[in-house]
């Protein structure tokens, strides 16, 4: 069978790339009237045949992207699979009455799902989240030409150029210059480099003996700052927040307003009085 007959389906190229690309590049190329035809058999006729010949048409485009972004160390076979997944995106939404090819509104379709990878998986923690960053993460990329900072002048000359803050062309430079690290050591690292690893020096100061005696005695002043609190109160103040919150299940408003032959209302003043008298002696506590 030839690989223009071949489904999309079965052109991946995930397994052997050089094959891929070496069949890819042998499906011809529409002319514009072939191109044209195809495209109003699916506009008008939603005909899957004419989709999967305009998608098989352009697989090599889409390969000659994804190459333009092999400087982020990313599988070359997923960036372009993920371009692919664009193309027939763009293949679906395009409108032949509108007299552009195929390959230059599909160009968008394809970039956007290649972006959307590369921050995915470029870093462990994300550099760009909201569209302005994602915008400067890729032209500060194609923009900066060597390893060093950029200077003052160049900032100025980025932000101007990409219409930002020259303050954001720094934050997006330092992401950039970031690198992500393993806590623990790699089997494969030497013995000298191992020690450089983080678990060997964060420390964990949930066990700390000092820290937990700390954590111990607060939580067992703030339990008796409460509990005097709590006494200064009247008995029914006392009992609303007893029921309201301390007991299980806890009482509604109405619950208590039958209990005491008022209104759920009252009942609320008198917790919110009753909480905001605790507030303050438990302020006062503390102070003194």
């Amino acid at each position: 069978m030839s690989t223009r007959l071949l489904p999309v389906g079965q052109l991946s190229p995930g397994h052997d790339l050089n094959g891929y690309i070496q069949a890819v590049n042998g499906i011809p190329v529409l002319s514009a009237e072939e191109e044209r035809e195809l495209a109003y058999r699916l506009y008008d006729e939603g005909d899957l045949e004419a989709a999967r010949r305009l998608v098989l048409a352009h697989l090599r485009f889409v390969v000659h992207i994804a190459r333009s972004y092999s400087g982020y160390g990313l599988p070359q076979a997923d960036l372009i699979q993920e371009g692919n997944v664009g193309l027939m995106k763009a293949v679906k939404r395009f409108d032949p009455n509108q007299g552009v090819r195929l390959v230059s509104f599909a160009v968008h379709w394809i970039k956007a799902e290649i972006h959307e990878y590369v921050l995915r998986n470029w870093r462990i923690v994300k550099v760009a989240t909201t569209k302005a960053q994602r915008k400067l993460f890729f032209n500060l990329r194609s923009a900066k030409k060597r390893l060093a900072w950029l200077n003052n002048d160049e900032v100025d000359a980025i932000a101007k150029d990409l219409d930002v803050k020259p303050e954001v062309v720094r934050e997006m430079e330092g992401r950039l210059a970031a690198y992500d690290a393993g806590f623990d050591a790699s089997p494969a690292e030497e013995e000298d480099q191992g020690y450089q690893a983080p678990v060997h020096y964060l420390e964990d100061g949930r066990y700390d003996p000092a820290v937990q005696l700390e954590d111990s005695d607060w939580e067992e002043g703030a339990t008796r700052r409460l509990q005097q609190a709590l006494e200064g109160l009247d008995e029914r103040s006392r009992d609303i927040l007893h029921r309201r919150w301390l007991s299980e299940p806890k009482a509604t408003l109405h619950d208590l307003a039958d209990i005491y032959g008022v209104s759920a209302e009252r009942i609320r003043q008198l917790e919110k009085n009753a909480m905001k008298k605790i507030k303050q002696q438990i302020g006062d506590a503390l102070v003194a």
